[in-house]
C-alpha cells in the first residue's frame, strides 16, 4: 500500500535527494516538531535534522485512509504530520462501525511500532482534513543506521520511549476498566432478584 499510495518507486530505486526534504521550511519544520513533546523530545534539534535528512514530504488528500487496520504488507513506513489531522479508529469485536481512538495532529507521529515490528497495524488511519507530512521509510532508517547509528540509536530509544509510555497508558486504562467492571457486577449481583 505504500508504495501503491504514495505512488511511489521501491526506496531502493529512488535517488538520495530524491526522498529528502532538507534545506527548506519543510525541513526546519519536520525537525522542531520531530523534537516536541508530541513526537521524539528526546532528541536534539540536530539529531532530528539529521533525521529529517532521510524522511520524504508527501500531501495526503481528505479523506484517504493510508493506514489500514491489520495490513500486513504495508508496514515500512512511519509518518511526521507536518500540517492537518488525522482521525485513528479501531473495529472493536462485535461492533461493525469503527471507534475512534484519538485524532491526532500537527507534530504527532503515526505508524512507528509497524515501522519497528512490522507487524499487522493496529488501527486505521484516515486524513480528517488535507495533512502534510514527512515519511519515514523502513530502508531510509536502516540507511540512517548505517550512515549515522549515534542518531539512529538515538530515534530508535526515543520511538521506544514513546511507545512504552503508551503502553503504560493502556495499562493504566484497561485497570480501570477491570475496575468498573467489577463494580457493574457487583452492583448488578446486588439488584438481582435472589
Amino acid at each position: 500500500m505504500f508504495y501503491k499510495f504514495f505512488k511511489k518507486k521501491s526506496p531502493a530505486t529512488l535517488g538520495h535527494r530524491a526522498r529528502t526534504i532538507e534545506n527548506s521550511f519543510t525541513a526546519d519544520l519536520a525537525a522542531e516538531l520531530l523534537v516536541a513533546p508530541t513526537a521524539l523530545m528526546r532528541l536534539t534539534l540536530e539529531d532530528a535534522r539529521v533525521v529529517v535528512h532521510y524522511m520524504q514530504p508527501h500531501r495526503i488528500d481528505e479523506g484517504a485512509t493510508f493506514i489500514k487496520e491489520g495490513d500486513t504488507r504495508d508496514t515500512a513506513f512511519m509518518i511526521l504530520i507536518l500540517d492537518g489531522e488525522v482521525t485513528v479508529e479501531t473495529i472493536v469485536v462485535s461492533r461493525t462501525e469503527p471507534v475512534t481512538i484519538t485524532v491526532l495532529g500537527r507534530g504527532s507521529l503515526v505508524g512507528e511500532m509497524g515501522l519497528l515490528d512490522g507487524e499487522p497495524r493496529s488501527a486505521s488511519c484516515t486524513a480528517s482534513s488535507p495533512v502534510s507530512c514527512a515519511i519515514l521509510s523502513r530502508q531510509a532508517l536502516e540507511e540512517l543506521m548505517q550512515e549515522n547509528p549515534l542518531v539512529a540509536a538515538k530515534l530508535m530509544l526515543a520511538v521506544a520511549l514513546r511507545i512504552a509510555a503508551r503502553l503504560r497508558d493502556n495499562a493504566d486504562k484497561l485497570k480501570m476498566y477491570v475496575q468498573l467492571t467489577q463494580v457493574m457486577q457487583q452492583e448488578i449481583g446486588h439488584r438481582a432478584p435472589g
